[in-house]
């Protein structure tokens, strides 16, 4: 699923081609790829493109007349830029196609199970009403970041993951995350020490600062063709049996349901290996049984109030 940096990536590359020009028309392949009905979609054909935002790992076209396209890519959708008028790929990949004055921008999604979706909202607070809730670490203090993790007692793993409570942190990201803070991803959150948690903190802030700044600078020069969960230069996440960049241990994972998630036994907990039924049960329970169902949860008082 595109977290944030690729999320940032994707709305650097769309600023260079649409801020400030039309919205043509919307092409839709996919019926159900189209969650809303009011306004109708043709209200946004002709509006010009007001800026480009992020909320969570939503992607937000705000055009004139206080409309806002909400797309939402899940985890295999993806974004690709074509001259003017591209037609829609077939064979169950292509879901849409949003042609603009300077050209056409592609959505596919690989897989059978279509989640990606579109809406079109009036208004600012239509357009909260899709906001799941988290925060930004990095515009957090640590103070304000232990709080909200603490709020509920989760492993660290689900914490940062949890959209109600983070904004744009995922699977792959927060495996980066722990590792750089030598962290186990199933330390409950209501157990660490501050030390560990401003640890974390800190942690959260520079990787995703880091691979934001990568995959901009990427995305300056061509767009994003590549947006995936595993890239070359990560410590962790996609490297299961390869040496730990730090100490050079293999690199440990822990399976449960369709997630993995990738840890250093050496650099993260103490040379212990997780993958044991007590802790597999733990995660099951902890989490949701797919990313998407851990996406796609609403916010909460708790959480929207930490």
């Amino acid at each position: 699923m595109p977290e944030l940096p690729d999320i940032a990536a994707y709305i650097h590359a769309l600023e260079k081609r649409v801020d400030g020009v039309r919205l043509e028309r919307v092409r839709l392949r996919s019926p159900f790829f189209l969650r809303s009905v009011e306004p109708p979609l043709a209200a946004a054909f002709g509006a010009r493109v007001a800026g480009i935002e992020r909320l969570g790992k939503r992607i937000v076209v705000a055009l004139d007349g206080d409309l806002f396209l909400v797309l939402h890519l899940m985890i295999a959708g993806r974004l690709w830029w074509h001259d003017l008028g591209k037609e829609i790929p077939g064979g169950g990949r292509g879901l849409a196609a949003l042609d603009f004055e300077t050209g056409t921008l592609v959505v596919t999604e690989a897989g059978t199970k279509k989640r990606a979706s579109l809406y079109l909202v009036k208004g600012r607070e239509a357009l909260a009403a899709h906001d799941p809730g988290g925060l930004d670490p990095r515009r957090m203090d640590s103070h304000a970041f232990a709080a909200r993790l603490r709020a509920e007692n989760h492993t660290i793993k689900r914490a940062l993951t949890d959209p109600r409570v983070l904004s744009g942190v995922g699977n792959s990201y927060s495996d980066e995350i722990l590792h750089r803070a030598r962290l186990s991803p199933v330390l409950q959150t209501q157990r660490m020490t501050e030390t560990e948690m401003f640890r974390l903190h800190g942690a959260t802030c520079a990787v995703l600062a880091e691979w934001t700044e990568r995959l901009v600078a990427e995305a300056e020069r061509a767009w994003p063709q590549k947006v995936t969960a595993f890239r070359e230069g990560m410590a962790a996440h996609g490297r299961y049996g390869k040496p730990c960049p730090v100490c050079g241990s293999p690199i440990q994972r822990i399976r449960y349901a369709d997630n993995e998630t990738n840890y250093c036994a050496r650099c993260q907990t103490g040379g212990k290996l997780l993958a044991d039924r007590s802790l597999s049960r733990l995660l099951h329970k902890d989490w949701p049984k797919t990313l998407d169902e851990l996406e796609l949860l609403r916010p909460t008082k708790k959480a929207s109030s930490a």
